[in-house]
């Protein structure tokens, strides 16, 4: 496994501040960006293969390569709205090492002359973004944002805005939306982004982990970061583990690694030997792979070979003493209530699933119930404004196709549990009967 990078010295004390930051070598690669013209910055970001950390996988450089040129305003945009169930690892480099953050923004901000600038953060990062209110205002006395900053002829601005809690703007035109002060809801595409963001500017919008790691690209050349990790999936990836395991936890992993590794070795695999029954390898809206996938690598062709995606980073485990109906429940109960409500297949379908889940739940469903449940979920998938309503629809329909004999036996449980409390009712009525009629 290759030398940390993200992670590199992240608990270092002091590493929030913008002294301690400088001491390690911090913004040097800002300085050595700016010497460079701005297409072969983007051909450098684009030579390093990085691939966009929130959940998409879409190549880092190639969508700066969008942004049109000319004097028209250009944007970036942070997307700092951690929301994905199961998903830490932007909280940590936000709270340990936000001027890391920083100077990677205003490098890519640099590449596609983007003057105007914005981190959008999730509104229960309170202290995370206190943390970034003070190191933005450390890095504009310093010089490395503002007019025409290290002598260069570029000059840039960076504002902190905070959401209101909402998963949907997580959702890059969503979040566009909430920045622009209205209610966060997803936009059509086409336009996009790129040609159309925000305030109807070209808008190149990345997630903090994808712009942290750009002064490591700066750093090792295009070539050095495409030469970790493997083919179409380059550099290092922070990952999430959380659910049944020892060691919860942050953990940097170069691309490629073993899965059983990360879940096993790094976090200590389930407690007091159980077993792996499933897992999500990117965060709660990826489908379910179980313990026999445990073997794959780590990248983002491995996983969508094994029929699931590397999304966030975030591996959900989830042992056998877990019921896979109270799963899903949950699951559906959390994308119902976060959905917008704009598309109809999403705010339909997610209400219809819970509703579903809880007839299973209750003792009224039938073996049907499951078919009818899993074509609710292939009609969501595809037919939305946004990939919400796909969120909650891949992993219900991975659970109930890798499961459904765990699901028929809770209908078939729960349905004689029914009958029997129903039974015993209606003999405490007779009992209750006779005895008035004596």
């Amino acid at each position: 496994m290759t030398d940390t990078l993200l992670f590199k010295g992240i608990d270092e004390p002091g590493l929030n501040t913008i002294d301690v930051y400088l001491a390690r070598g911090g913004y040097e690669q800002l300085g050595r960006a700016l010497k460079m013209e701005r297409e072969d910055l983007i051909t450098e970001l684009s030579g390093s293969g990085l691939r966009g950390r929130g959940g998409a996988g879409f190549p880092m450089g190639k969508k700066a390569s969008f942004i049109p040129k000319g004097d028209m305003q250009k944007y970036v945009v942070c997307n700092a709205d951690e929301s994905e169930p199961g998903t830490f690892k932007d909280r940590e480099l936000i709270q340990k090492n936000p001027h890391q953050l920083i100077e990677g923004l205003i490098i890519a901000a640099y590449a596609i002359d983007a003057t105007i600038n914005y981190i959008y953060i999730r509104g229960e990062y309170d202290q995370q973004a206190d943390i970034l209110d003070a190191s933005i205002a450390e890095a504009r006395e310093r010089g490395f944002l503002g007019e025409k900053i290290l002598g260069s002829d570029f000059s840039v601005q960076l504002e902190l805005s905070r959401g209101a809690g909402a998963y949907i703007c997580g959702e890059e035109t969503g979040l566009l939306d909430s920045l622009e002060g209205k209610r966060g809801n997803p936009r059509l595409k086409p336009p996009f982004p790129a040609n159309e963001g925000l305030f109807n500017g070209p808008t190149l919008i990345n997630n903090v982990e994808t712009l942290s790691a750009i002064p490591s690209i700066i750093k090792l050349g295009a070539e050095g970061y495409a030469a970790i990790g493997v083919k179409d999936s380059s550099g290092t990836k922070l990952v999430s583990i959380s659910g049944n395991v020892e060691r919860p936890g942050n953990y940097e992993i170069e691309l490629g690694t073993s899965s059983r590794e990360l879940i096993y070795d790094l976090a200590g695999g389930p407690v007091d030997g159980r077993a792996i029954k499933c897992w999500f390898p990117g965060g709660s809206s990826t489908p379910v792979l179980t313990a026999d996938d445990l073997d794959v690598g780590y990248d983002y062709d491995s996983i969508a070979a094994a029929g699931s995606m590397l999304g966030s980073g975030a591996i959900i485990v989830v042992d056998e003493t877990q019921s896979v109906v109270e799963l899903a429940y949950k699951l559906a109960k959390f994308y119902a209530h976060e959905s917008c409500g704009k598309c109809t297949p999403c705010r339909e379908g997610t209400r219809w699933t819970v509703h579903m889940v809880e007839r299973i739940k209750d003792g009224t469903a039938t073996p049907m119930d499951l078919d009818i449940m899993a074509a609710v979920q292939e009609q969501i998938i595809g037919h939305c404004l946004c990939v919400l309503g796909d969120a909650m629809a891949m992993p219900i329909g991975s659970l109930i196709a890798k499961f459904r004999d765990e699901f028929e036996a809770e209908i078939e449980d729960n349905r004689n549990e029914r009958e029997r409390k129903l039974a015993e009712e209606f003999a405490a009525a007779e009992v209750e009967i006779e005895g008035i009629s004596a």
